[in-house]
């Protein structure tokens, strides 16, 4: 059962201690779900990284390198969320074409393709280190 959404966000200000960890916690597995209920490019990033972790834990490389290739991916899962988080406000704030709005989405889009980017270099070169 969820609990019903306050009716303006200064209810949610001025919590600390446990409540505000509680809090927190609870808008975070929020977050997660809606990222995995309404956008396609994190299911698709989560089931890479479900295979890809546990592959960089069991590979015979250093603590280091199993950091870097695990770290990667997770990189990619942080911006693909901040740029859903980006595409979720422009779209709030209205439905019109502005350029500012497709400025707004394509550099996140930007930032999801670098993050890509940065995990797939990472990877090819840890593997080819480690294997070649």
């Amino acid at each position: 059962m969820t609990k019903p959404q306050p009716k303006d966000a200064s209810a949610l200000k001025g919590k600390t201690g446990l409540r505000r960890l509680i809090n927190a916690t609870r808008y975070s597995a929020q977050g997660f779900k809606a990222a995995w209920k309404t956008e396609d490019a994190f299911r698709q990033e989560s089931v890479l990284a479900v295979i890809l972790i546990p592959v960089a834990v069991l590979l015979p490389v250093s603590l280091v390198y199993k950091l870097l290739l695990i770290g990667s991916i997770i990189l990619v899962l942080i911006v693909e969320v901040l740029n859903s988080a980006i595409e979720a406000v422009v779209d709030r704030f209205g439905g019109e074409i502005h350029p500012l709005s497709g400025k707004a989405k394509d550099l996140g889009s930007a930032a999801v393709l670098l993050a890509l980017t940065l995990a797939l270099i990472t990877w090819v070169s840890i593997l080819a280190d480690a294997f070649l």
